[in-house]
């Protein structure tokens, strides 16, 4: 029997997928072999040695401690895609929302409240003063062309701007998913120079840090409305707050709102929407359940943040799955314990994802304590041998 542990509220429509004569799910089971998790934290949580798997209903994993999970042999799934649709229907919305004042306009009609057969008269003097732009034929730069970036390119599209796009690292399933009418530009700095919009779907780490920034506001247009729906961390609060008062900048919005943006004129914060909708919920539990389901029965990986995809279908009596630190030798040293053991190895596949690798090997035969022995080789992390009935 597999324990399941879940850190918030998963939809049904995934923790049903689990077999109930297989799995013992809930919020207090112990000794779990896999966490369900979606914006708690575990960086103080503690990670058990039978634990073998962490799924985050979500794209971002910044709440998993990776690094740690890794060094134990715990595979860390996310969820892409599953709310890019919810996270681009908000990204939607915030351009017209940057456009036109209307976070500003609707809190002013609020203070005309008691103003009785005046209101009319005081909106029709009122209203210039949050006026706008529209958004048809203006140049929309979209940093970042992943499941959600690529979403909000097309769409754009859909409304008559004209989109640019620059990602280093677009993948081929993006490349394939955007239109044809998308400019592809090389450098950020040809968005910044060409676009009266931006929005950021980049990653957060050491190089996207703080890359809105005062220098790269300085090379973008004046006025330009930036949209932030990936990180706060990607953008410096100050070089924002300073741009919007010296005219730099005409608006910015962002789903991660900061002590600092909040209250500043110009700043449309809006608390971590992106996501929360009940059709990206389903999505991203059902996705998480999944592939927790295929690590666990079969040792597939798919959509993992630390180890990489590998998929390998059982033909023989077992399958050994083996994390290990990607050094020379290791493979080696993990067929000749099995050649010891008197067991053929059927299939095997091998892939690495930076320092560490994941090898499985399909095997006809058993002998008992071979996972022991691989085991004891330094550079592995952990072993699961996988059979039709025996849970580990």
């Amino acid at each position: 029997m597999y324990n399941i542990l879940t850190l918030n509220k998963i939809a049904k429509c995934g923790t049903s997928l689990f077999d109930a004569g297989r799995y013992n799910i809930g919020d207090n089971v112990e000794n779990p072999k896999a966490v369900l998790v979606r914006s708690a934290s575990l960086h103080e949580f503690e990670l058990g040695n039978g634990l073998r798997a962490i799924a985050r209903a979500g794209a971002g994993t910044n709440n998993v401690p990776v690094d740690k999970c890794t060094e134990k042999g715990i595979v860390v799934f996310n969820t892409p895609g599953a709310n890019a649709n919810a996270v681009k229907e908000l990204v939607l919305a915030a351009l017209f929302l940057s456009s036109r004042k209307i976070p500003a306009a609707m809190e002013w009609v609020k203070t005309l409240k008691g103003k009785g057969d005046e209101v009319g008269a005081l909106v029709e003097k009122g209203k210039s003063n949050f006026g706008g732009p529209e958004i048809t034929g203006k140049k929309l730069g979209v940093i970042g062309l992943g499941a959600i970036g690529a979403l909000v390119a097309n769409a754009a599209l859909e409304l008559d701007m004209e989109v640019y796009g620059c990602d280093p690292f677009l993948s081929v399933d993006s490349a394939l998913s955007l239109s044809r009418k998308i400019k592809y530009v090389k450098t950020l700095n040809e968005i910044y120079e060409t676009c009266d919009y931006i929005s950021v779907h980049a990653p957060a780490n050491a190089e996207t840090k703080g890359m809105i920034n005062a220098e790269t506001i300085a090379r973008m247009k004046k006025n330009v409305r930036i949209l932030n729906f990936a990180r706060a961390e990607l953008a410096d609060d100050n070089a924002v707050i300073d741009a919007l008062a010296n005219g730099g900048m005409a608006c910015y919005v962002t789903d991660f709102p900061t002590d600092a943006l909040l209250g500043v004129d110009g700043v449309v914060a809006i608390p971590h929407l992106g996501a929360s909708t009940p059709e990206s919920e389903d999505n991203c539990a059902v996705m998480a359940v999944n592939q927790v389901i295929d690590y666990l029965e079969n040792g597939n990986i798919k959509n993992s943040v630390n180890l990489p995809n590998l998929s390998m279908n059982m033909t023989g009596d077992a399958k050994i799955c083996v994390i290990h630190k990607n050094v020379d030798g290791v493979i080696n040293q993990v067929t000749k314990a099995i050649a010891d053991a008197k067991v053929n190895i059927e299939n095997m596949e091998s892939k690495s994802k930076k320092d560490y690798a994941y090898t499985v090997l399909d095997v006809s035969g058993y002998a008992s304590g071979l996972a022991t022995a691989i085991e004891e080789i330094d550079t592995v992390v952990t072993v699961r041998v996988i059979k039709e009935v025996v849970y580990n």
